[in-house]
């Protein structure tokens, strides 16, 4: 039996190895991607995403999670680094950016909305509810 996924890649940033671990899990579980790109820290994200241009064997991620609350840089840092810096992948690709956090505050979703329009924001841990609206 051959398993379909809904995302070929995906890429997940996240400071807790524990959290990665849980939100790859769910993914493989509800078959959102084959391939899950998991990353401790932004800026070895940033990095990957800046190569792939230069690897056609690596598929950009169709969608990017990345926790809101991470030191050296934070969610919000990473999303306005790759829109500054990746603009032509962005647009060529695409990818849905999700901010996945444990964070409750009102304030870190409105800030989400004001800064980045299209970004999804949601709160950890994902859920087959929470995949769906992606």
């Amino acid at each position: 039996m051959v398993t379909t996924y809904k995302h070929n890649s995906v890429m997940l940033i996240d400071d807790v190895d524990l959290d990665n671990f849980v939100s790859k899990t769910i993914l493989k579980a509800y078959h959102f991607s084959e391939n899950i790109h998991v990353f401790n820290n932004a800026q070895d994200a940033l990095n990957f995403l800046k190569q792939i241009k230069d690897n056609p064997k690596i598929i950009f991620p169709e969608v990017i999670f990345v926790d809101v609350n991470m030191p050296v840089i934070d969610g919000f840092q990473f999303i306005q680094n790759i829109q500054k810096e990746l603009k032509p992948e962005l647009d060529q690709y695409n990818p849905k950016l999700v901010m996945l956090t444990s964070s409750v505050f009102n304030s870190d979703r409105q800030k989400a909305k004001e800064s980045f329009n299209e970004t999804i924001f949601l709160v950890k841990p994902l859920t087959e509810e929470t995949l769906g609206l992606i």
